[in-house]
């Protein structure tokens, strides 16, 4: 008989994936890793025989545990799983599938639901940083109802205000891990910049494109492909992420000016796939990449006054806004989004 896992699935934000547990997975990495491989169906392109939805948006998993740490109630970790290669990694953060940490937390007993709303405190193991989830609880249980509304997904659901603090260098050591707000990379200027997502930022231009099209017209354009892995390869490196070549980081975004009133247009690529709107922690890194002078992303950005400013970051499915704290430097000490989240199925998966 096939194994039997306890497990969630679970749309969180504009991705998807399993929620498991740490205690129903083995100890070891090793074995947790192949056995995810399984549940998921990797390597193959379809995931025929797996959960996995053939994108690395909906190839994802979360690994929850309570939490042994002051003032926190559960730890995540975040697992990438690979479409088409065996490969298992946690060198990046996931801020879409945190959105559904909370609601899984409190509906396997991990945090006592509150009346009104509950604030679950996460550490993400990834980066070693702190993010507070606001969950809906009327009646003390989880609703996922509601009439909040994200670029990327149909219909409405309950809202899920993510805050994260401390975020800087998270993965790189520094926010601006060279220290320079603009490198060159190929005869390509660029911003390497991690405010918990590790993000090579470029101007669409440079890469011979304007920024508009589709996810599917610049999948298909091998000869930019080629162009952006090439850059990754070697900002991997002074990223201090060493060799690349098998990492979902750094991400890649070529931005351009607004078209829609935002603060600036993205594409992002992660890191070989068009995504199919942008990340959480990828829009934090590009709204702190447009408050930082001198870098390409603030000479084209729209970002306003004051020591709260809202930036709306495009992306190709809509928008996704930030609205980031700044302290009396100018620098972001503070940076919230709106996520929702939906439970898609409760039981057991067979690996």
């Amino acid at each position: 008989m096939s194994e039997k896992i306890p497990a969630f699935w679970m749309r969180g934000g504009t991705s998807k994936g399993g929620y498991f547990l740490a205690s129903d997975l083995p100890s070891d990495p090793a074995a947790r890793d192949a056995l995810l491989l399984r549940i998921m169906g990797s390597p193959d392109p379809r995931q025929i025989d797996g959960l996995g939805g053939a994108d690395p948006l909906t190839s994802k998993v979360a690994v929850v545990r309570p939490s042994r740490r002051p003032g926190v109630d559960v730890d995540y970790l975040f697992l990438q799983v690979f479409v088409d290669q065996a490969i298992v990694t946690d060198a990046q953060n996931c801020g879409n599938i945190l959105a559904g940490v909370g609601p899984f937390a409190i509906e396997r007993g991990l945090v006592e639901a509150r009346e009104g709303t509950t604030d679950v405190r996460i550490h993400m193991e990834n980066t070693g940083q702190t993010a507070v989830a606001t969950v809906c609880t009327p009646g003390r249980r989880v609703t996922y109802e509601g009439a909040a509304r994200i670029d990327g997904v149909p219909g409405t659901a309950a809202p899920i205000p993510i805050a994260f603090e401390d975020t800087a260098g998270s993965s790189c050591g520094a926010l601006l891990p060279t220290g320079n707000a603009v490198d060159v990379i190929d005869g390509v200027e660029a911003t390497l910049i991690d405010n918990g997502m590790p993000c090579v930022i470029l101007r669409a231009a440079d890469l011979g494109i304007t920024g508009e099209e589709t996810r599917e017209a610049l999948d298909a354009d091998e000869g930019l492909r080629g162009r952006l892995e090439a850059i990754r390869l070697k900002a991997g490196p002074m990223m201090n992420l060493g060799d690349v070549s098998r990492k979902s980081v750094p991400k890649m975004t070529m931005i351009a000016p607004p078209r829609h009133g935002g603060a600036i247009a993205t594409r992002t690529f992660i890191p070989h796939r068009c995504h199919a709107s942008i990340g959480v922690l990828g829009a934090v890194s590009v709204a702190t990449a447009c408050l930082i002078e001198g870098s390409p992303a603030a000479a084209m950005a729209s970002t306003g006054q004051g020591r709260e400013r809202t930036l709306s970051i495009e992306h190709p499915s809509g928008e996704m806004t930030v609205i980031a704290t700044l302290d009396a430097q100018g620098a972001i000490k503070r940076a919230a989004v709106l996520r929702t989240a939906r439970k898609l199925f409760e039981g057991h998966v067979f690996a």
